[in-house]
C-alpha cells in the first residue's frame, strides 16, 4: 500500500506534466507565512517540551506546471533536551502537485528537516537529527492518503533509514471559512519498534481574514519510555489541545 501511494503519485506527476506541457503559461506565486503555536506537535509528538513555538516560512508555486518549493522554520527544544544543541528546525522542500482527473489530486516531492548544529551524532545512542524524506500523496475531494519514506536516519534514531509514515486525513468545509480537520497517522521507526506509534488529530480551522485560528485535540499511543522528555520527564505524546494563530501574506 505504501509503495503504491508513492508510485501512483509519481506516475500522476509525470502524466500531468506531459499533458499540460504545450499550454502551460508562466504564472508564479510567492507567499509568506507566520504563526504562533501553543505547542509544536509533529506527528503527535511535542518538539518544544509542551511549550509554545514561533514559526514562519515562504513558498513558491508555478501554477501551470504544479511545481512548488519552500522553506519553513520553527523554534524547537528536543535536540537540546536529548543532549545535543540547537533550537531551530529548518525545513526545505519541493515537489509537483496537480489534478489527475476531476476531484482526484496528487502531490509528490522531497522534504529535508535540518537541525543546525544539533550535535546529536556526538551523543551516545543518537544519530544526526537531520532527516530527508520523499513523499507521495493522492487525494479525493477533501480526503487524502500520504506516505513519507525516510532516505536517511529518522530524527536521530540510529540505523532508522527506510522508516515510514502513513497519513490519512480530510479537511472538510463545514461553514464559510470554517474547516474540520481530521487526521490519523502511523510512524514506523525502522529497527526501533518501541519508538513506532499511531497518532490522531481532530480540529477546526477558522479564517478570520486578518488571521487564521486553529484548535485541535491531538493524541498518540506512543511509548512513554521512548518519548519522555529527558529534562522534565514529561511524556511528549500526551493528549492535548493545541492552538495556533497564523497569517499568510
Amino acid at each position: 500500500m505504501k509503495n503504491l501511494i508513492l508510485a501512483t503519485a509519481v506516475a500522476a506527476a509525470f502524466a500531468a506534466s506531459f499533458a499540460h506541457a504545450e499550454d502551460a503559461k508562466p504564472d508564479n506565486e510567492v507567499s509568506f507565512n507566520a504563526a504562533v503555536a501553543s505547542d509544536y506537535r509533529y506527528r503527535g509528538i511535542s518538539q518544544t517540551r509542551l511549550k509554545p513555538a514561533l514559526q514562519g516560512g515562504a513558498d513558491y508555486t508555478n501554477n501551470p506546471t504544479g511545481f512548488y518549493a519552500g522553506t519553513w522554520l520553527s523554534t524547537i527544544k528536543w535536540t537540546k533536551d536529548a543532549g545535543g544543541s540547537g533550537d531551530i528546525e529548518w525545513d526545505l522542500y519541493g515537489g509537483v502537485r496537480g489534478e489527475i482527473v476531476k476531484d482526484v489530486s496528487y502531490d509528490v516531492g522531497v522534504l529535508s528537516y535540518v537541525y543546525p548544529s544539533n550535535g546529536l551524532s556526538d551523543v551516545a545512542g543518537f544519530a544526526n537529527a537531520n532527516t530527508t524524506e520523499i513523499y507521495g500523496q493522492v487525494g479525493y475531494g477533501p480526503a487524502y492518503i500520504k506516505y513519507s519514506h525516510a532516505v536517511t536516519n529518522l530524527f536521530g534514531f540510529v540505523d532508522s533509514k527506510n522508516s515510514g509514515y502513513l497519513d490519512l486525513g480530510a479537511n472538510i468545509t463545514v461553514a464559510e471559512n470554517l474547516t474540520l480537520n481530521l487526521h490519523g497517522g502511523h510512524q514506523n521507526v525502522k529497527n526501533t519498534s518501541v519508538a513506532s506509534y499511531t497518532d490522531w488529530k481532530i480540529g477546526l480551522t477558522k479564517d478570520f481574514g486578518v488571521v487564521t485560528l486553529a484548535g485541535a485535540f491531538i493524541g498518540t499511543n506512543a511509548s512513554e519510555v521512548a518519548y519522555a522528555n529527558a529534562v522534565n520527564g514529561k511524556f511528549m505524546g500526551k493528549n492535548a489541545l493545541v492552538v495556533t494563530v497564523s497569517k499568510t501574506f
